[in-house]
């Protein structure tokens, strides 16, 4: 299984990409390849709403986002890693999906379809410093419209509160156990 995974945080190493390094340690003991792409160094503009994609499906914007469709058309799963920035996925993050705004053209304007036959599923890894209770509710639904989006299954959700510092998630063995116990069931199938 080819896994695809985004790290939205802007910081090396924070939490939620050792959430995610800690998934893909159980992924890669059942032989699945996990592909990571941070996308903080990357230069990707944000969507202009120009309607470019309108007529063709594809962006016009020539930057480093044009080889990372490619790369989730082709995943078999995708992990969406990102810390919550006001209640929601980081800036980064949100433009990366608001450029699929390309593939929604394709779907819903073009009647297209992508990659047909497999199973394919987006699952979201997101932490907080906040302990509130509706901290990853607007994380929840961006991820839920851009897999519909894609035509991928939305699956599940690892959900971390209360990490603010950059390597609090090191210091919760509980949590680190379940990122493990969390790529041990997408591993196997029982997503």
């Amino acid at each position: 299984m080819n896994i695809l995974c985004i790290l939205g945080s802007p910081r090396k190493n924070g939490n939620s990409e050792t959430l995610a390094r800690h998934i893909a340690i159980s992924l890669e003991e059942f032989g699945h390849e996990v592909e990571f792409i941070r996308l903080n160094p990357l230069n990707i503009s944000p969507c202009q709403g120009c309607g470019g994609c309108n007529k063709t499906g594809t962006c016009i914007i020539k930057d480093d986002m044009g080889p990372l469709y490619g790369k989730v058309d082709h995943a078999d799963q995708l992990l969406l890693a990102t810390p919550i920035y006001f209640y929601n996925v980081s800036g980064q993050m949100k433009c990366f999906i608001d450029r699929f705004q390309a593939r929604w053209a394709r779907k819903y304007l073009l009647h297209e379809s992508f990659r047909q036959g497999d199973k394919r599923t987006l699952h979201l890894l997101a932490t907080a410093a906040t302990h509130g209770k509706k901290v990853f509710d607007a994380s929840i639904l961006t991820a839920q419209c851009f897999a519909d989006t894609l035509d991928v299954e939305y699956g599940s959700e690892l959900l971390i509160r209360g990490v603010e510092s950059k390597d609090a998630l090191l210091q919760q063995e509980e949590q680190l156990l379940a990122a493990k116990e969390f790529g041990r069931v997408i591993g196997e199938g029982q997503d």
